[in-house]
């Protein structure tokens, strides 16, 4: 995934799905080093983790 469409992921009120490593999270934040972002996994936990954007995939 790209940087543009993180932001328009970010800024959409709609629910999009996005996974990574084939787990569906949400993307919480862009990170200020442009590469990276942070993200937990849909349900009840909220560990939060920092993944490279390109390894997350819209569903």
């Amino acid at each position: 995934m790209d940087i543009k469409r993180i932001k328009q992921i970010l800024s959409s009120s709609a629910d999009i799905e996005v996974h990574y490593n084939g787990a569906s999270v949400w993307i919480d934040q862009l990170n200020e080093d442009g590469q990276t972002a942070t993200v937990h996994l849909r349900g009840p936990l909220k560990e939060r983790t920092t993944v490279e954007i390109s390894e997350l995939k819209e569903v």
